[in-house]
């Protein structure tokens, strides 16, 4: 792919300059966003930090990792939000995007209309319905403070 083809490889490209919101938590191999077009606060994205499009092409560390992040995120996210069940999911069909998995908070109230994977339906709002550039950034520190406090308690 050349830059500009994939939207995950060109943000990592600018890591250093990256807000709060796009830099949740970090390793050598993962990267914890806050997802766009989200009418659901704590919609978290898990990208590879290189250019990868298939599950079966992650190296071993990669893959150890992948289960790692998705237990911390599981866990910061029903602490910070109350929530009772997180969905992870990966369908890898979007253009411009390589391989990842949204992590999902299920909030108690939420609509059973859009509970299991229809809760796809709370993403890809308008502007006017999703989450605020300024709510997903206030989030993304008091998680990535709840992740760095969790980081030495995963047993």
């Amino acid at each position: 792919m050349s830059p500009g083809d994939c939207y995950p490889c060109d943000r990592e490209a600018e890591f250093d300059r990256l807000p709060p919101r796009e830099v949740v938590g970090h390793d050598d191999h993962w990267r914890v966003v806050h997802a766009t077009g989200s009418g659901l606060l704590g919609w978290l994205v898990l990208v590879p930090r290189r250019h990868v499009m298939e599950l079966a092409d992650l190296t071993a560390e990669e893959a150890a990792g992948l289960g790692t992040w998705q237990l911390r995120l599981a866990r910061a996210l029903a602490a910070e939000l109350g929530t009772p069940r997180t969905y992870v999911a990966e369908f890898g069909e979007a253009p411009g995007f390589h391989l990842h998995f949204h992590v999902v908070p299920r909030p108690v109230d939420l609509d059973p209309a859009l509970r299991g994977p229809k809760v796809f339906g709370l993403i890809g709002r308008d502007e006017a319905d999703e989450v605020s550039a300024h709510e997903r950034d206030a989030f993304a520190l008091r998680l990535a403070d709840r992740l760095r406090t969790q980081a030495n308690s995963l047993q």
